[in-house]
């Protein structure tokens, strides 16, 4: 019997509705721990004051991003690596926490045991090594192929079921990755309207940030990363659901 999205459909938003308020809660927690880390790990205030000092930087209308850095001194150079790489991290880490988290909730809530969302980080600690390393790659690999749009939007479709993979089969990352890649492809009408429905869904948020000029930005950067962490949340639940169904065809 071929799988329906339709069907997936309904069974993602059944499961999202009986766990709601736990799914929250870990899109909350994930994006309090992206943006702590990520302001602990970027420069200090007084630092970034100097990005305005020193170097006159002239006309920058019309300049291109590399040669605004050119036009940096060295120390503005190495405060804007630093500040780019803590939000890059920060960032890695909390998909990592909500992956791990998400799936092991979903296998805790389909082998009916209790669950929270702190116990399912927990559970999820050995998984997450192999996820950063998982999460990382295909991360850098579908960023890369966005410069040019169509092959990054192939690559995300074609590494969508890499995580399932990894936490329900405990392969690592690279077979995760060319399985997937795999069923991906054999399988297109199934993911390529939920991964394009993401990544739209994750350019609105983007978009979305120019809407918060009113609220505090610690506040604005909380909500958009806990609304963007429950959108890819959506979806993990949709790849977890297609991949059990896969595996039982």
């Amino acid at each position: 019997m071929p799988i329906m999205a339709s069907t997936l459909y309904r069974d993602m938003l059944n499961f999202s509705r009986n766990q709601f308020a736990s799914i929250v809660l870990l899109a909350l927690l994930t994006a309090l721990i992206s943006i702590v880390l990520g302001h602990a790990l970027s420069p200090g205030s007084e630092q970034l004051m100097t990005m305005n000092d020193g170097t006159y930087m002239g006309d920058t209308d019309g300049m291109s991003l590399q040669q605004l850095v050119q036009q940096m001194s060295v120390e503005q150079q190495r405060m804007l690596l630093q500040a780019s790489t803590a939000g890059t991290l920060a960032s890695l880490v909390g998909n990592v926490l909500l992956v791990g988290g998400l799936l092991t909730m979903i296998r805790l809530v389909s082998s009916r045991q209790p669950v929270s969302v702190l116990r399912a980080i927990g559970l999820s600690a050995p998984l997450l090594p192999r996820l950063l390393l998982l999460i990382f790659l295909t991360t850098l690999l579908v960023q890369i192929g966005l410069l040019i749009i169509v092959p990054g939007i192939l690559m995300a479709i074609a590494f969508s079921l890499a995580p399932v993979i990894a936490t329900s089969d405990n392969l690592g990352a690279i077979k995760s990755m060319r399985l997937s890649a795999s069923l991906a492809f054999a399988n297109l009408r199934l993911l390529a309207p939920a991964v394009l429905f993401w990544l739209l869904a994750k350019a609105a948020v983007l978009l979305l940030a120019t809407q918060f000029t009113l609220v505090s930005s610690l506040v604005a950067a909380v909500l958009l990363n806990c609304l963007s962490n429950l959108i890819s949340a959506l979806l993990l639940i949709y790849l977890y659901r297609l991949y059990m169904l896969l595996q039982q065809a």
